[in-house]
């Protein structure tokens, strides 16, 4: 009974990961140079993007029974990948950009890259940032408009441990004569 205790509380501790940042040192660490290499990672948001596209789609202006009518309209189109959202890789670009796939579709994915003057490696949401105005990104063959806390957002994997020990425990009865 103790035996299987003892495997289960193994089994139990060994299958619980941890999730942390992506960075270049994994990279190099576990040897992910290449898509067929990095297709085996399972990699998660840190925290929520939301992508937003307006478009302004028609605007009238008339008088209707002694009234003067102003009429418009517009498409919103808002897309969210929630904090820990799973995606996959799609390609890896020429600069070292991670394409990140978070669901089907042509053009459906996102790019991360490490940022040239941070020391912590990580892959951020790569967008074109302008000052106080958020940031502009493809994304399905449109383009978006991301919140500057959105460049905050960075990839994140699962890193488990798991270390192997083995042991051999007996008790030694003595000897009589």
């Amino acid at each position: 009974m103790r035996w299987f205790t003892f495997i289960l509380g193994l089994i139990l501790f060994s299958s619980c990961g941890t999730k942390v940042p992506f960075t270049n040192g994994m990279v190099e660490e576990y040897n992910l140079y290449s898509e067929k290499q990095m297709a085996k990672v399972q990699f998660y948001t840190s925290q929520t993007i939301t992508l937003n596209r307006v478009k302004k789609a028609s605007s009238s202006n008339h008088a209707s029974n002694g009234v003067l009518v102003e009429n418009s309209s517009k498409f919103e189109d808002r897309i969210t990948i929630q904090a820990q959202t799973p995606g996959v890789i799609e390609k890896i670009g020429e600069e070292g950009n991670l394409y990140v796939r978070f669901e089907q579709g042509k053009g459906k994915f996102l790019s991360f890259k490490i940022r040239p003057n941070a020391q912590n490696g990580r892959y951020y949401l790569d967008a074109q940032f302008t000052m106080n105005n958020g940031g502009q990104l493809s994304y399905g063959e449109e383009t978006y408009t991301v919140t500057s806390q959105a460049g905050q957002t960075y990839l994140m994997v699962i890193v488990k441990k798991i270390q192997n020990s083995i042991s051999k425990d007996r008790v030694v009865r003595g000897m009589k004569i």
